[in-house]
Formats: C-alpha cells, structure tokens, sequence
C-alpha cells in the first residue's frame, strides 16, 4: 500500500470516526487524533483556538452543542502526503441536532495533518459553511 493509499485509509477510518463521535456530542477520538505537538490551530466554523489548551476547550463547547448525528461523510477534492505532512481538502457534510434542533448543514474544510511516532495527527483545521 502507498503513503496515499495508507493516509486515506486513516482519514476514511479514524477522522471520519471522530467527527460522527464529536458530531454526536463526544469530542474524546477527535482530542485523540489532533497533535499533543505545537503549534496547533483551528479557525474553526464556530469557534477559533491556537495551542492544545485553547483547542481542547473549543473541542468541548462544540461537544456541548451537538448531539443526534445521523449522517457524516468527506467528500474530498484534494490530498496530498510529502514525507510527514499531508492535507486534505474537502466539503464535511452531516445530519445532527444543535442544541436539540435537527440541522443539514455543509463545511468546507481544509487540514494539515503530521506524522508523529508513526501515527497521523491534525494539527490545523480551516472550517466554514457552505451555502447549499
């Protein structure tokens, strides 16, 4: 298997996995997949944070919000992998409750992930809502 074919695989099984859990109202697997490593950012849809401290707080007001997903998947229209980088580029579209109301909704999404011990971790993510 390629780097690519080894990173998509990570992306469709553990990224994917952790926004249907922060989605649903448990942001534990998605704290678990972002770097431990600074710098880590987020210029997030609904909520900006520089640094694990900052980033593990907005991971925990977005986890207070959402509830019910019933759908999330990544439509992807770029990645990458150059050595112990990668990116992806892509549209993030989901079925959950905010705040107790059912929503659709549709990010775009752009992140930077880095190898650490051998395991992939998002260090950056650029989120905002798409109108449909």
């Amino acid at each position: 298997m390629s780097e690519r074919d080894e990173f998509l695989a990570w992306v469709q099984r553990d990224l994917v996995g952790a926004e249907r859990a922060m989605m649903s109202g448990d942001d534990g697997p998605r704290r678990a997949i972002w770097s431990h490593i600074p710098p880590v950012s987020v210029l997030g849809a609904w909520k900006n944070a520089v640094g694990r401290e900052e980033l593990v707080e907005a991971f925990e007001v977005l986890a207070g919000s959402f509830s019910d997903c019933t759908d999330w998947n990544l439509q992807l229209i770029s990645y990458d992998v150059v050595g112990d980088m990668a990116y992806t580029v892509g549209f993030e579209r989901m079925t959950a409750s905010i705040d107790g109301r059912p929503r659709t909704f549709t990010l775009r999404a752009t992140q930077v992930y880095r190898k650490e011990d051998g395991d992939w971790r998002v260090v950056h993510r650029h989120a905002d809502s798409v109108s449909v």
